[in-house]
């Protein structure tokens, strides 16, 4: 007699896994939890793949090599994305025009030019944009930045107030990475990378719990720690105390301030 399979139900949104490990990593979409973090830079994953593919950046290492050109990349998504260069591939068709693109997510940008949708809003004077980079451009308006006298990135169209910020953005492009770690020999493009890096080998922990005195190397571990002592909403606005989970949102309600300042000018 065939031994009966035991379905694993998650009671959030009723989808049932074979095995109990895949609920539990399944169940961390509704809770938002990361348990596997960088030691690096302190950046929290849900999975620890994501980890693996993460401390790639920190190491340098590019195991997707293309054959055609030699480029190497982190992910085996990359290296698919970068091979339709060299194939003209486009995959992914848009059902209204026929357009086609090589990422879903091109794909994705172009539609909006047929629905109208515009999904980013500038959280300042509610304009919408299609697509986040358009947003970003617009935001430059309202930091203050000359766009003629941007620094302008050649690959991605981003903008920086100095000549330095576009350099060190550029590295994101070109992959260099010429701050290196006297005692293991790990890569990094920024030198307080490897400050913080350089943390893992003398054991300095810098950043301190106020409440409990725990001590952490980076600063986003001391704050996802915080949330023990604030009930999960350590980013803290320093205007009117508000609080909140994520620092997008403390980000998004820093703007209401800048509404509230720039009416009083007015």
């Amino acid at each position: 007699m065939p031994k009966k399979t035991t379905l694993h139900l998650c009671k959030v949104c009723s989808l049932s896994f074979n095995r109990k490990a895949d609920l539990k990593r399944h169940i961390r979409t509704h809770t938002g939890e990361k348990p596997f973090a960088c030691e690096v830079c302190g950046s929290a994953f849900s999975q620890k793949p994501y980890l693996h593919i993460h401390r790639r950046i920190h190491t340098g290492e590019k195991p997707y090599r293309c054959e055609a050109c030699g480029s190497s990349f982190r992910t085996k998504s990359h290296l698919t994305e970068h091979m339709r260069i060299h194939t003209g591939e486009k995959p992914y068709s848009c059902d209204v025009c026929d357009s086609s693109f090589t990422t879903t997510s091109r794909l994705k940008d172009h539609k909006r030019t047929h629905t109208g949708e515009k999904p980013y809003s500038c959280q300042v004077c509610d304009s919408s944009f299609t697509t986040k980079s358009d947003l970003r451009r617009h935001i430059k308006i309202h930091t203050g930045v000359d766009p003629s006298s941007c620094h302008l990135c050649e690959v991605c169209n981003y903008s920086f107030k100095t000549k330095a910020e576009l350099k060190r953005h550029v590295r994101t492009h070109t992959g260099e990475k010429p701050h290196t770690c006297e005692v293991c020999g790990a890569a990094f493009s920024e030198k307080p990378t490897l400050r913080k890096h350089m943390r893992i080998h003398t054991g300095e922990k810098p950043y301190s719990c106020e409440v409990c005195g725990s001590s952490f190397r980076v600063k986003p571990n001391l704050i996802r720690h915080m949330g023990i002592h604030t009930d999960g909403k350590p980013y803290s606005c320093k205007v009117c105390d508000s609080s909140f989970a994520k620092s997008g949102d403390l980000q998004k309600h820093m703007f209401t301030h800048t509404n509230e300042q720039s009416q009083q000018m007015n």
